[in-house]
């Protein structure tokens, strides 16, 4: 009867799944709905926010330095302070990350200067102009990630169930009957959310969205400075070109999976 143990995990996981993911809808559903700014033009950073979140905006940041040679990023995975100046407060987190010594590590310089007031500021900013969506919105994103992965724990779970050596008496097909439960519960509440809730970006609102996509048919990564700087804003450091320059942020991932390695 350790197949009944399995079951009941399988019901938990996609009970809490499911609930966490029925809250965070409501609790985006409460939010007053704004007004769009449609006449608002999207800066690089906004559309860095709105592709990717903080992060992003502070990728975006150290790219944007290390081509305009005020901040060196090596392939080693350090950022150097050429130009202590920032011209706005983007480029000022950035700096004050990497401390005063002028130099520090890509990964805890990525990290600090995406949680910096410039970047919390920019967020509300965006909300407000009906562009980014609020906190609660964003829950749904989440909660609809946590429900695919208990789906796919439940079948899982289904799977190993079914694999154990079971009495005669025991139908596998009943088993299996009994596991598309919790699965059909997962799958239901994906579909509902999808119906009533989509698109549930983690941060950008519909009308952001579609000014995001304008963007990236115009980012090809290449031509003048403006459209690279664009293509990074929306697609992230993979959409680099220089090597050096990708080598660093390579370098900074596997500083990121070495770090919660060790808190492990």
């Amino acid at each position: 009867m350790f197949w009944v143990l399995l079951l009941l995990a399988a019901w938990a996981v996609a009970g809490l799944a499911c609930l966490r993911l029925c809250l965070a809808a409501v609790r985006a559903a409460a939010v007053a709905p704004r007004t769009v700014d449609r006449e608002h033009a999207l800066t690089l950073y906004e559309a860095a926010f709105l592709a990717g979140g903080p992060r992003r905006v502070a990728d975006l940041t150290l790219v944007s330095m290390a081509r305009q040679r005020r901040l060196l990023l090596a392939h080693t995975g350090w950022a150097t302070v050429v130009d202590p100046c920032g011209r706005d407060e983007m480029e000022r987190s950035v700096i004050g990350a990497i401390g005063p010594e002028g130099q520090s590590r890509i990964a805890p310089v990525r990290s600090a200067a995406a949680a910096a007031d410039a970047v919390r500021g920019l967020a509300e900013r965006l909300v407000r102009a009906g562009l980014a969506v609020p906190d609660g919105t964003r829950g749904v994103a989440a909660g609809v990630q946590r429900v695919r992965v208990a789906a796919v724990t439940v079948c899982a779970l289904g799977a190993a169930a079914l694999a154990l050596p079971l009495p005669a008496d025991q139908p596998r097909l009943l088993i299996a009957l009994w596991f598309t439960l919790p699965l059909a519960l997962t799958l239901g509440c994906l579909a509902i959310t999808r119906m009533e809730v989509h698109p549930y970006s983690r941060w950008a609102s519909p009308a952001g969205q579609r000014m995001i996509g304008a963007l990236v048919r115009q980012a090809d990564g290449s031509a003048d400075d403006r459209t690279y700087l664009t293509s990074v804003a929306v697609r992230g450091v993979h959409a680099i070109g220089e090597p050096d320059l990708r080598a660093a942020f390579a370098h900074r991932e596997r500083y990121v999976d070495e770090h919660w390695e060790r808190r492990a």
